[in-house]
């Protein structure tokens, strides 16, 4: 029987891995790769295929089936989600007909509590921990494109160290050319790649600038000292050790990033779409809360982003 790999979520990240995925196992017979994707771009994709547009070429890939019904796909071994974290719950019921008793799900989804939401709903189903560095973006219905050259994928199970299918997960991702690193301290990696989506998107986003704006006035510099401490802090009460090195190394990276560049979050406020202010902003408060830590930073800029977006949503 054909192992089978679905891929939920077509979007930068999705379409890069899911292509990647099915560009090496087009004509292999034991691994079948699913898209589960929506509207024009679903249907660009059944018509011709996926675009792939990489630094090593561009490739016109062909899963196995690309499709919005997954009861057309049956059980499947892996579910890869890609989707944005306030799609999470809709998400989970739409895919939850291919979930079976040996379904692993691995989220790589921005946020730090998305695999805890998904057991809250699957809580029989095994749910692992990823996190992704890419710069990947829907170009337009049918097409993705990768730029930048890096696309590490990080991934583990904070419940197990170590198992057969963790490893055969790696080989399989290796194989295909994608640079995915099995870890059995998973948890670590996760929250770092937090400490920068989380402070840079709030912040972004609350002052209205890109990345290197927020060391360009000394206001704005305080405000991110202040809002890395709080971070910190409940890193470290969730037992996360972070000190002064990850906020050096923070600022560091936000010296070296484009001009013009910004978040993902502070792009989605700024079209008026729907953001994941819950995600990024108002789970660090909820922490704080738990462990009896303030976080008045955090909730100043969460208060100000929830009501100049009209979500008006509640922690």
């Amino acid at each position: 029987m054909s192992m089978k790999i679905a891929i939920v979520g077509l979007g930068g990240v999705g379409g890069y891995y899911g292509g990647m995925l099915a560009k090496h196992y087009a004509d292999n017979p034991d691994i079948e790769i699913y898209f589960i994707a929506r509207g024009e771009h679903l249907q660009k994709v059944i018509q011709n295929g996926l675009k792939l547009i990489t630094e090593d070429g561009t490739f016109q890939v062909y899963p196995t089936l690309a499709t919005n019904n997954v009861t057309e796909i049956g059980i499947v071994d892996y579910v890869i989600l890609a989707t944005k974290s306030y799609d999470l719950e809709a998400t989970i019921l739409q895919i939850k007909a291919c979930v079976g008793i040996n379904t692993v799900i691995l989220p790589l989804l921005n946020g730090i509590d998305n695999s805890v939401r998904i057991r809250t709903l699957l809580p029989e189903t095994e749910v692992w921990n990823g996190c992704v560095y890419i710069v990947a973006r829907l170009r337009e219905p049918g097409i993705v494109e990768s730029t930048s050259g890096v696309h590490r994928f990080n991934f583990g199970y904070e419940f197990k160290k170590t198992s057969d299918r963790l490893i055969a997960f790696e080989k399989i991702m290796k194989d295909a050319q994608i640079d995915a690193t099995f870890n059995e301290n998973i948890m670590p990696i996760i929250w770092n790649k937090f400490l920068f989506i989380s402070t840079t998107a709030s912040l972004t986003s609350y002052f209205d600038v890109g990345f290197r704006d927020l060391l360009t006035l000394e206001s704005r510099m305080q405000v991110l000292n202040v809002v890395l401490e709080e971070f910190i802090q409940i890193a470290n009460a969730e037992g996360i050790e972070m000190n002064q090195n990850d906020k050096n190394r923070l600022i560091y990276q936000l010296e070296k990033l484009p001009p013009e560049s910004t978040s993902s979050m502070h792009d989605d406020f700024r079209a008026g779409k729907n953001t994941e202010l819950q995600t990024l902003t108002g789970i660090v408060i909820k922490l704080g809360k738990k462990h009896g830590i303030a976080t008045p930073a955090y909730a100043k800029i969460y208060e100000t982003l929830n009501k100049s977006n009209g979500n008006q949503m509640i922690l």
